[in-house]
């Protein structure tokens, strides 16, 4: 994910603090999650396009909240991208439901980062988060994972399989 924008300004004294630096990474997942579930949400109907438009509401709930956090935080919040790459196309609705799984699995990467990089009632939010993406997921997929959030990580995992999903032109292309 590009990370082009999510700068502060010269006079922050906390520029490399780890909780607002996990919270503009969770912001960047939450972007590029509206987006997957607006390219997805097309090609469902049905209970599946009902449960599409109903995680499309909260990742766009969740966005917005980590944006007011990160500027509590004394950050300026990560922009969404105007394109994100989708790591395959999604031409019918079986493939809009694993691009579902893809994407709660890659938001449960970003909440697991958020939860150990803060504390108190902000770590109890990103738990809250990481733990509806991993029931989205499982319900995507129709089976869990045994860690959720960090299945990415896991030794041997190819990270080109899991990374998060690519903002058009974070690379300097387009």
């Amino acid at each position: 994910m590009s990370t082009r924008s999510i700068g502060r300004s010269d006079d922050d004294s906390d520029a490399d603090s780890p909780e607002l630096t996990a919270v503009q990474a969770a912001l960047a997942a939450e972007h590029a999650a509206v987006y997957g579930y607006g390219v997805l949400g097309g090609r469902l109907d049905g209970k599946r396009g009902a449960e599409a438009r109903a995680a499309h509401d909260a990742h766009r709930a969740r966005r917005d909240a980590l944006a007011r956090t990160a500027r509590d935080l004394g950050g300026r919040p990560v922009a969404s991208d105007a394109a994100y790459a989708l790591p395959f196309a999604v031409p019918d609705g079986p493939a809009a439901v694993r691009l579902a799984a893809v994407l709660e699995d890659r938001i449960a990467g970003a909440y697991a980062d958020l939860v150990r990089a803060t504390e108190g009632a902000r770590r109890a939010d990103a738990a809250g988060a990481l733990r509806e993406a991993a029931v989205r997921s499982a319900r995507w997929r129709g089976g869990n994972v045994a860690f959720p959030g960090l299945a990415e990580r896991a030794a041997g995992a190819d990270p080109a399989a899991t990374g998060p999903v690519e903002a058009a032109g974070a690379d300097g292309t387009r």
